[in-house]
C-alpha cells in the first residue's frame, strides 16, 4: 500500500515569506554608495490595499502560482507591512519629530541620484528620487526584480526641496515637485497603462500594488527586473567621476547577465563594448515600438523617463495615441515636451551619450559629446531602428513570426514600399493649425490606418487568390477617415485616389509573396484573425485613460469595493490585450460586462482616435 503524503496549511509567514526580501537593502547602495541617500523609514497606519497585481506577484514569486486572484486578510497585512511606509526625512530630523521606536524599520532605504532636466543643476548633484524609495530586491527562478515605491515622502533630491534651499515637510504644497506624495488617480492610471503595455509587448515597469492613504494620496509600488535608468549612469559622466561610473556600468552589466538579458560575462574583457552593442539594439527596438504603436513617452537627453535596458518608467506624461498624432506636445509649465517624431532622435542621442560614457570609462579621457556624432554605433542604431519598424509593421499587418521572417529576409524591398505608402497616410494632418489642448498643444492626424489593415484583411478572407479586385476608393476612404477630420479634410482628391490604389497594390503584392494557390486561404484567414485583434477599433488612449480613472474614483466614492474595482480593471486590461501572441491569463474573450466595465469600454471606444 502506497504511503499517503500529508499536507498542512502554510502559515502566513511561510506563504508570504518572499516579501521579507524587501527590507530596504539593495546592492546598488553597496556597489555605488555615492549614488543614493539613505533614509530611515517608519511604518504608517491607516493604509489599505486598493490594487494588487496578482499576475506580477506570481511572476516575482511573492505568491504561489495557485494563489487565487483575491486579496485576503493575511496578504493585505503583509503588503501593508512591507510597503505602507514613509521616510524620516531631513525636515523631520531638523524639527525633532518623534516616532514610536516600534514603527521604525531596522534598515535604511535608498533614494537614488540621477540626472533630471527639471533641475537647474544639469550634472545630477541635486536630482534623483524626489518622492521615491527602493524597497529592495526579490530573487525568483534565476532572476532579480527591483522594487521601489513612490509617494513615501519628500527627499532632498526633489526639485521643490532644491528650489526651497531647505528641507521640506512631507505633504507640503508650497513648492512644485516638493510634496513627496503621489495622487491616487495617477497611481491607478499607471497601473492600467503599464499592464496594457506589458501585455502588448512594450517593455515597461509594472505596478505591483497601490496603497490608499486617504485624502486622495497613496503609495504606488513599481517592479521590474531592472529599474536602473540611463540617468543613473549619465550623472557620473557629466560630473567627470570615472570610478563610480565604472562601478555603475559593472553593476548594470552584471544584473543583465544574471537575468539572462545580455550575454556579457563578468570576465569578458570587452564587456563595455558589448554593452554598447546591447544598448544600441535595445534602444533602437524601443524607439521603433514607440514609433509604430504611437506611444508618447517623452524621451530626452537626461535619460530619465526610460529604463537603461530600454523600457518605460514613470507614467506621468506617457500617452498612447489612437492615430499618429505626431505634433502633440505636453506642456510641463516651464517647457514643452518632445513629440512623437523626435523620440527616435532622442533615443539615438542617448546611444551617443552611452558611446561617450563608455569611451570615457575605457580611456579616462572625457571628450565632447559631438565628437561621437559619426560613431559606428549610431549607424547601427539607424539600421536596427529601420529593421525593427518594418518588423513591427508586419506584425500590425497581421503576419505571424515565420512569415515576417520570410518577408524580411527575401522581400524586404516590397515590405519597405508598402510601409512607405502606409506611413504617408499616417502622417497626413488636418488643415487646421496647431492649437492648445488641456495639457499641451496638438494638431490631429486624420487617417486611421489601423482600420485599413484590419478591413483589408477581412475583405481578402474568403476571396480566391486570382479573384481579388481592389476596394473602391470611396469605400477605402470611408474606412480610414477618422473622427479627428474636419469638413475640409473629408474631400477625396485625385491624389488621394492614386495613393489608395498604390497602397492596395503594394499590400496585395506583399501578401502574395508568402502565399500561393495552396496556402492563400490559410494565409488570409490568419491575417484576418490576427489583424482584427491587433488593430481592434477600441484601443485605450491617453484621454480615455484620464476618463477611466475618473470613473474609478467616482465608483469608489459611491461605495464600490476595492475588489470589485480591481476585477473591472483586470477585465479592462484583458480587453486591451491586443497581442495575439501574449502568453498569460485573460485576453478579453469573455467579459462580465458589469456597469463599471461597460463604462470603461464605452470611454475607450469614444476616445479611440484621440491623444
Amino acid at each position: 500500500m502506497k504511503a499517503v503524503k500529508s499536507f498542512r496549511k502554510l502559515t502566513s509567514e511561510e506563504e508570504y515569506g518572499a516579501f521579507e526580501q524587501m527590507n530596504g537593502l539593495h546592492p546598488w547602495a553597496e556597489k555605488v554608495p555615492e549614488g543614493s541617500i539613505l533614509y530611515p523609514v517608519r511604518q504608517l497606519s491607516g493604509g489599505k490595499v486598493s490594487y494588487f497585481n496578482f499576475d506580477l506577484a506570481k511572476d516575482m514569486g511573492l505568491i504561489a502560482k495557485s494563489h487565487p486572484n483575491r486579496m485576503n486578510k493575511k496578504l493585505s497585512e503583509k503588503v501593508l507591512e512591507t510597503f505602507c511606509v514613509r521616510i524620516i526625512n531631513e525636515y523631520d530630523v531638523q524639527n525633532g519629530a518623534r516616532f514610536a521606536r516600534s514603527s521604525i524599520k531596522p534598515n535604511k532605504y535608498m533614494a537614488t541620484r540621477y540626472l533630471q532636466l527639471q533641475h537647474s543643476d544639469k550634472t545630477g548633484r541635486t536630482s534623483g528620487d524626489g518622492r521615491c524609495i527602493w524597497n529592495g530586491i526579490v530573487f525568483n527562478k534565476g532572476r532579480f526584480w527591483d522594487i521601489s515605491s513612490r509617494g513615501t515622502g519628500v527627499t532632498a533630491l526633489a526639485p521643490g526641496a532644491v528650489e526651497a534651499g531647505q528641507p521640506l515637510k512631507s505633504g507640503n504644497t508650497d513648492h512644485g515637485y516638493g510634496c513627496g506624495m503621489a495622487e491616487i488617480d495617477e497611481l491607478f492610471g499607471a497601473a492600467i497603462l503599464a499592464e496594457v503595455f506589458h501585455r502588448n509587448g512594450i517593455p515597461t515597469e509594472r505596478v505591483l500594488a497601490i496603497i490608499d492613504l486617504g485624502k486622495g494620496v497613496g503609495i504606488g509600488v513599481r517592479a521590474a527586473p531592472n529599474l536602473i535608468r540611463p540617468a543613473h549612469l549619465f550623472l557620473y559622466l557629466k560630473q567627470g567621476k570615472i570610478e563610480p561610473l565604472k562601478r555603475s556600468l559593472d553593476y548594470l552589466i552584471d544584473r543583465q547577465f544574471t537575468n539572462k538579458v545580455w550575454p556579457i560575462r563578468p570576465d569578458d574583457k570587452d564587456r563595455y563594448t558589448h554593452l554598447l552593442e546591447e544598448v544600441t539594439r535595445s534602444f533602437a527596438r524601443f524607439a521603433a515600438l514607440l514609433e509604430r504603436d504611437y506611444i508618447f513617452a517623452w524621451l530626452d537627453w537626461d535619460g530619465d523617463n526610460v529604463l537603461a535596458d530600454a523600457g518605460i518608467i514613470d507614467y506621468g506624461s506617457v500617452r498612447q495615441f489612437g492615430l499618429r498624432h505626431d505634433q502633440y506636445r505636453y506642456d510641463d509649465v516651464e517647457r514643452f515636451s518632445t513629440n512623437l517624431n523626435e523620440q527616435r532622435l532622442k533615443a539615438r542621442d542617448m546611444v551617443q551619450t552611452f558611446v561617450q560614457l563608455v569611451d570615457y570609462a575605457q580611456t579616462g579621457v572625457k571628450k565632447t559629446w559631438k565628437q561621437y556624432s559619426k560613431s559606428a554605433h549610431l549607424k547601427a542604431f539607424d539600421r536596427h531602428f529601420d529593421t525593427f519598424c518594418l518588423e513591427r509593421f508586419l506584425y500590425q499587418v497581421g503576419f505571424a513570426e515565420p512569415l515576417r521572417r520570410i518577408l524580411m529576409h527575401k522581400h524586404r524591398r516590397d515590405v519597405q514600399a508598402l510601409y512607405n505608402a502606409h506611413s504617408e497616410f499616417e502622417r497626413i494632418k488636418t488643415y487646421r493649425k496647431l492649437r492648445k489642448v488641456a495639457d499641451g498643444v496638438h494638431r490631429p492626424a486624420i487617417f486611421n490606418m489601423r482600420v485599413a489593415l484590419s478591413s483589408m484583411a477581412e475583405y481578402l478572407d474568403g476571396l480566391p487568390m486570382d479573384g481579388v479586385i481592389p476596394v473602391e476608393a470611396e469605400e477605402f476612404f470611408d474606412w480610414i477617415l477618422s473622427s479627428q477630420a474636419a469638413r475640409k479634410d473629408r474631400k477625396l482628391t485625385r491624389r488621394l485616389r492614386q495613393k489608395i490604389a498604390q497602397w492596395q497594390n503594394l499590400y496585395l503584392k506583399v501578401v502574395r509573396r508568402v502565399s500561393g494557390p495552396v496556402t492563400w486561404e490559410k494565409t488570409v484567414r490568419s491575417l484576418h484573425s490576427r489583424s482584427a485583434r491587433i488593430n481592434h477599433d477600441s484601443r485605450i488612449t491617453g484621454n480615455a485613460l484620464i476618463h477611466i480613472v475618473d470613473e474609478i474614483l467616482r465608483y469608489r466614492r459611491r461605495g464600490l469595493s476595492d475588489a470589485e474595482i480591481q476585477a473591472a480593471i483586470e477585465e479592462l486590461t484583458a480587453a486591451q490585450t491586443l497581442n495575439p501572441d501574449f502568453q498569460g491569463v485573460g485576453t478579453g474573450e469573455s467579459l462580465s460586462m458589469k456597469p463599471l466595465v461597460r463604462s470603461f469600454l464605452s470611454v475607450v471606444h469614444g476616445y479611440r482616435e484621440d491623444i
